[in-house]
């Protein structure tokens, strides 16, 4: 019983030596004596210690940074370029055992590949085109890593192209050339501005002759009409007798200016007055 003790303390201890929990964002390779054994998915595992080795791989997304590099264009410019790569080692058994045994340093190396990468695809192009054409560096990028990472166990999420910048004096030239490409555009939003709200009075000036017009040919319907009843009423009271014509005419010239006249009572024009006005003169002396 006494060795038994031991014995049982001593498989207690190696138990808990042995003991190994492995968490969702993580799985498992096991090694024994050196030589891979099996692989372990997340929860509790028990390995044996000393003989057995166990390995956390961490399979959550990751980022790095490409690391900024100076790169001569097409048009021999020094244009400063940064990237920045994100990918994950896949989570299946065969992906975790080629992440461990296939690539060394994943993270080094997938910075140089895409630094290299870089080079080559921006190399060919002009630094205008290369601002312009993110995207297409972008996809080149994403899908060259793609191919020269497939037996790595990764997968590459995707890549963004960070910055692209031009020398200082080049880019002091191109912020005055977008300066003044918006001056023009302003100058011409102000031009065409300007012309509308000129139209736009002439339209008035035109409407209003146009009532200006209508109003004296109104004004002047109006006096024929004003014409024409002077006319028939003339026609009506006067046909024959232009002296009489004459002495109204007389008598309204004296009216304006205020003149007194002194019309006999039981002359014609008085009857002429009183007739015209509805007003019948009294049969006198």
């Amino acid at each position: 019983m006494e060795i038994l003790v031991p014995i049982g303390i001593a498989l207690v201890v190696i138990f808990l030596l042995g003991i190994r929990i492995v968490r969702p964002t993580q799985r498992a390779l096991v090694e024994r004596l050196g030589k891979y054994h099996r692989f372990s998915d997340p929860g509790f595992n028990w390995i044996i210690p000393v003989i057995d080795n166990m390995y956390m791989i961490n399979i959550t997304e990751k980022m790095i940074n490409a690391e900024s590099q100076e790169i001569i264009t097409n048009d021999n410019l020094n244009a400063s370029v940064d990237a920045q790569v994100y990918f994950k080692i896949k989570a299946d058994e065969e992906s975790v055992k080629n992440s461990q045994y296939n690539v060394n340093s994943i993270e080094i190396q997938i910075v140089s590949l895409a630094r290299t990468t870089l080079r080559n695809i921006i190399g060919t192009m002009t630094l205008k085109s290369a601002n312009s054409e993110r995207g297409k560096i972008n996809r080149e990028l994403h899908n060259t890593l793609l191919g020269e990472t497939m037996n790595w166990g990764i997968q590459i999420v995707r890549t963004e192209l960070k910055e692209i910048d031009p020398p200082r004096d080049v880019q002091e030239t191109m912020n005055k050339i977008v300066k003044a490409e918006n001056e023009k555009i302003a100058a011409i939003d102000y031009a065409t501005a300007t012309e509308t709200r000129a139209d736009g009075e002439k339209r008035a000036e035109i409407r209003k002759a146009e009532g200006i017009k209508q109003a004296a040919i109104l004004r002047a319907e109006g006096e024929a009409q004003a014409i024409q009843l002077v006319n028939e009423a003339a026609e009506k009271y006067f046909v024959g007798n232009a002296q009489m014509l004459r002495r109204i005419q007389a008598m309204e010239t004296s009216l304006k200016d205020n003149s007194k006249i002194v019309v006999p009572m039981g002359s014609d024009l008085v009857n002429v007055m009183g007739e015209m006005g509805g007003i019948v003169p009294p049969k006198g002396k």
